[in-house]
């Protein structure tokens, strides 16, 4: 039994290491690439760069408008994260402490949206609801479209909301305390944990977002986010490609969202560990 356990903790330590180096050997590939030329990536032959070509995060700094860009998508980004934990936690409270006609139907639905992948085939309805609503050319129409798509932060947030006791809110009623005002001074606060893995999430999610944005923004290029941006890089104006340049803008994208995991981090292992105690 005792072999049997040192096997299988070694055949584990082997699929979990062949992960990491799936995972992370992509992220290495780009992080050398930025400091290479476009020469030399095209060739393939080395894997480290002969020479550390720092000029490479100027220049993509420079030709991609990182700094005009990097604000659109902090807008968006910020914008989308406040709205969709804003409308995902007070649609978690109102189902999970109230019965109302149609709850069933509601969850149904939500559950949809996350397991039916739609993707691009509902990109033109969109566009032409806010071609309606005059968002078309705005970055708000992107950031009103990102909210809407909180079904999987909506079940977060309810799997943390069934953590809190219904005795809270039955106090607070005694006291003469509204519902409204319950989930603000009292359960909102005790979300705490949920909100900032529900906030990261939402972020990487809003900040990665390609389509909507190079959509909506086809007529003001000064709209456009980052990962637009970084798109532009491909392609000098020679047209030649320019992937060393592409691989320095990514790298700088990253920086956002490994600070955004670094603020979340501690609400990210509360949730893991609630998890594993459950």
């Amino acid at each position: 039994m005792r072999l049997r356990t040192i096997l299988g903790k070694i055949i584990l330590w082997i699929f979990l290491l062949a992960v990491a180096f799936i995972t992370l050997i992509p992220v290495v590939i780009t992080i050398l690439g930025s400091f290479k030329t476009n020469a030399e990536l095209t060739a393939g032959a080395t894997f480290l760069p002969k020479s550390w070509h720092f000029s490479n995060y100027a220049e993509a700094w420079a030709q991609a408008n990182f700094s005009r860009y990097t604000l659109n998508s902090l807008i968006v980004s910020l914008a989308t994260v406040v709205g969709t934990l804003l409308v995902s936690s007070m649609a978690a409270y109102v189902v999970d402490r109230m019965d109302f006609a149609g709850k069933k139907l509601y969850i149904g639905l939500q559950s949809f949206t996350m397991f039916v992948a739609v993707g691009a085939v509902v990109l033109r309805p969109q566009f032409d609801l806010m071609v309606k609503l005059h968002l078309h050319s705005s970055l708000w129409g992107v950031i009103l479209i990102l909210i809407s798509a909180h079904a999987s932060i909506f079940f977060i947030l309810s799997s943390f909301m069934k953590g809190i006791p219904r005795e809270l809110d039955e106090a607070a009623l005694m006291d003469g305390s509204s519902p409204g005002r319950t989930f603000w001074r009292i359960i909102l606060p005790l979300l705490g944990p949920g909100l900032g893995v529900g906030a990261l999430f939402t972020f990487r999610g809003a900040w990665n977002e390609y389509l909507l944005p190079l959509v909506f923004t086809m007529t003001k290029p000064e709209l456009q986010t980052l990962t637009v941006g970084l798109a532009n890089l491909k392609y000098g104006i020679s047209a030649a490609s320019q992937t060393h340049y592409m691989m320095a803008g990514a790298c700088l994208s990253i920086l956002p969202i490994l600070v955004a995991y670094l603020f979340a981090n501690k609400s990210f292992m509360q949730m893991t560990a609630g998890s594993l105690k459950g």
